[in-house]
């Protein structure tokens, strides 16, 4: 992380993507907020949280994962590379990464867009189907 220059991170567990999201941005000494774009969930949460009346609020980013990643926080210019290395043999088969968001101009805040993308994550060790193995341009909030 820190040959990327990254200014902050945390894992996710106990509040969500979004309740650490928040946590980081206040945290920041820059007014800066954090702008989730994509949600990678595991392979077919999304559906099944749908189905059940999103109870657990993971569409909204809520969810109390445990064990569900880290959030970094990178500057725009390094992030992409930052996935790819991540992705790459230096640290073995089945590792994921990708670009869920922006950072921005703001009051220390984070927030999730109205239809976020789903990046389906499919367990390390599973069988990937090919739309599985999406990323995204967008730039700076790696997880």
């Amino acid at each position: 992380m820190h040959t990327f220059n990254a200014h902050a991170a945390t894992d996710i567990t106990g509040f969500g993507i979004l309740g650490h999201a928040q946590n980081l941005a206040k945290q920041q000494h820059s007014e800066v907020s954090f702008v989730i774009h994509n949600l990678p969930i595991i392979a077919k949460m999304a559906a099944i949280s749908k189905a059940c009346g999103n109870r657990s609020r993971l569409l909204q980013g809520t969810s109390p994962e445990t064990s569900g990643g880290l959030l970094i926080c990178l500057p725009r210019e390094q992030a992409a590379r930052f996935c790819a290395e991540i992705k790459s043999p230096k640290y073995g088969e089945g590792h994921q990464a990708w670009i869920i968001g922006i950072v921005e101009k703001g009051n220390q805040t984070a927030r999730i867009i109205d239809k976020p993308r789903i990046i389906e994550v499919t367990p390390r060790g599973a069988s990937a189907s090919p739309q599985d193995n999406n990323s995204s341009a967008s730039p700076e909030v790696a997880s």
